[in-house]
This record gives C-alpha cells, sequence and structure tokens, in this order.
C-alpha cells in the first residue's frame, strides 16, 4: 500500500460528517458502489452531507453481481437486480433533489469498482455493502480489497449495520409489497410501529401480473424517501421470483423478526388465494402480519395504480 492509499485507509461513514481528508470546496463527483442491496439512509445521508460541503456530482453504480445466498440465477435476471439497485437508488436522491447519473458495470464487483472509479474520476467512493462481503474463488473482502486497491478515499457505508445486531430493542421487519408499496396506509403503518419501537425495513417486491420493474422502483423509492424523512432505516429491491420463494431467498439472506405482507383490500389476491400468509408463517416460524391496504385510501397512491386494479381481477397480487 502506498503512503498516499494509507492516509485514505477505509472509514466507516459517521452520520452527517465528511471526511476530513476530501476537500470539496471546488466541487467534484461522489460515487456511490452499491454491491447486492440498494442504498440505505446512511448512505443518503452521507451523500447529502458532500452536497452541502460542496460536491456538485453525484454517479451511482451496481456490478451485475450474483448475491451471495442464490436469489437470483438467470442472467438477465441479475442484470435487472442491479439496475433496480441504481434506479431505486437514483430516485430516492432525487426526492431530495439531488440529481445523479447511473451505471451498471462488470459482475466482479472489485473489477466494476475499478471501471468505476477511472470512468467518473471522484473524489471520494461511498461503498455501499454488507460487511461481510466477499467475492471471488478465494473470497476476498471487498472492503479490504477497496482499501489497497482504490486511490480514491473510500468510505464504508456498511448495510447490516453492527449496532443492529446487538441491539435487541431493534425490530427487523420484512415487508412483502409490490402493487401496495407506495401505499399512503401501509408507510404510515410502518412509521406507526417504528414510533412504537425501533424498527429496521427490508422491502422485497416479488413479480407481480404486469406491474413493471421500473414502476416497482419508482414506488418503492417514494416510500423509502419517506420514511427517511422520519428517521426510519429501510432498504429493498424489486425481486424476480415469485413471492413464497422470495421470501425464502430474504430470510436466508437478511436478518428478519418479523413479516409483514401487504395486500389490497377487498380485490381478488393471488397471494392470499395460494395461501401465502399461512405457508410464510409455517416456513419462516416468524410473526406474520397481513395488512390490508384499503381501496382509494392510501394518501401516495402507486405509479400506474391504474393498470394495478385491471390485473387485480386476473388474479394478480392485490
Amino acid at each position: 500500500m502506498s503512503d498516499d492509499q494509507a492516509a485514505h485507509a477505509v472509514q466507516e461513514a459517521a452520520p452527517g460528517a465528511v471526511r476530513a481528508d476530501v476537500s470539496w470546496e471546488d466541487g467534484g463527483t461522489i460515487l456511490c458502489f452499491m454491491n447486492e442491496v440498494a442504498g440505505g439512509r446512511r448512505l443518503l445521508e452521507a451523500v447529502r452531507a458532500r452536497i452541502d460541503a460542496g460536491a456538485e456530482r453525484v454517479a451511482v453504480v451496481a456490478p451485475q453481481n450474483q448475491p451471495t445466498k442464490g436469489q437470483i440465477v438467470d442472467r438477465e435476471e441479475v442484470r435487472d437486480a442491479a439496475r433496480s439497485r441504481v434506479e431505486v437508488t437514483e430516485a430516492v436522491l432525487a426526492e431530495f433533489g439531488i440529481d445523479a447519473v447511473g451505471a451498471v458495470l462488470d459482475p466482479l464487483p472489485s473489477m466494476a469498482l475499478d471501471d468505476a472509479v477511472r470512468a467518473f474520476q471522484p473524489k471520494e467512493v461511498l461503498l455501499s455493502c454488507l460487511a461481510e462481503t466477499r467475492f471471488g474463488i478465494t473470497r476476498k473482502d471487498l472492503v479490504t480489497w477497496a482499501e489497497q486497491n482504490i486511490e480514491v478515499p473510500v468510505t464504508h457505508i456498511p448495510v447490516r449495520v453492527d449496532d443492529d445486531a446487538v441491539r435487541w430493542d431493534v425490530v427487523h421487519t420484512l415487508v412483502v409489497a409490490t402493487r401496495t408499496v407506495a401505499a399512503g396506509d401501509l408507510i404510515a403503518r410502518l412509521k406507526q410501529r417504528a414510533a412504537e419501537r425501533p424498527h429496521r425495513y427490508t422491502f422485497i417486491s416479488p413479480a407481480s401480473g404486469d406491474v413493471s420493474r421500473e414502476d416497482v422502483c419508482e414506488n418503492l423509492a417514494t416510500t423509502l424517501a419517506e420514511l427517511y424523512r422520519s428517521g426510519v432505516d429501510a432498504t429493498g429491491q424489486p425481486m424476480s421470483p415469485a413471492a413464497e420463494p422470495a421470501i425464502r431467498n430474504a430470510i436466508e439472506h437478511y436478518r428478519v423478526d418479523e413479516i409483514l405482507i401487504a395486500t389490497l383490500a377487498g380485490q381478488e389476491s393471488a397471494w392470499l388465494s395460494e395461501g401465502l400468509v399461512e405457508k410464510t408463517e409455517e416456513f419462516s416460524n416468524k410473526p406474520v402480519e397481513h395488512f390490508e391496504v384499503g381501496s382509494g385510501a392510501a394518501a401516495h397512491e402507486p405509479v400506474g395504480a391504474g393498470s394495478a386494479t385491471a390485473s387485480s381481477a386476473s388474479g394478480g397480487e392485490a
């Protein structure tokens, strides 16, 4: 490691603070690199702090990598998952008035990160990944690799926060919602839960009828931004599998204490007709809440709501 690299050792992001070894007075680019999951509230806070300090540009990049616990096997689905991470994060930043450019790069995280640094010439990299993220045959640690090979300062934004792992007052809730993900009464319910006891939400939006990936990304970003405004931690992305395998994969991949499944009230739901709530209770051995979003009661109508009503009659998730 060179003297310059030693001076720029990877740091963990401090809420609302910028690094002393990076000056934004003359502008510059922030590179947000997201491995496996979309960036959460801590990434947003880090970007906003740097914009306030003078950063002018934001680039959002994700590798087309296979998640560590086998969520996706099809190459096109892997590419779509990476694109979703980028688009959800771009949309969340846009909710806070921050424009960003996005890119999906090489499947190997180290190569994608190296290519992104060359392409965008950032002053700092915000590396958003699970604390234990490893890659390649030798299972190298991505954070350590970045420290040893990236010449600009790298700040780690841990997605699975270490403090949460030992704080038993924090409830990790898996939220399963596609058409309902931006419904106002669902958002209100999640805020209410978080006000009663600290919560950390992980959203998955399984494939559902003809709802497009782009619409789900936009709706999910709206919900994440609203939760961030209330100081609630959350992350998530659309999922390619059907609901049951998506939930099974999420339980294997994330810490989950309880599960909330949201459907539309008064409309036919394939999830309910297939017994998703009961099946999830059985195989997860965790508390499962079925939350019905009141038709027409949402403060934030989901994007593409018109097509959602038409599709629900044909057996899509309500």
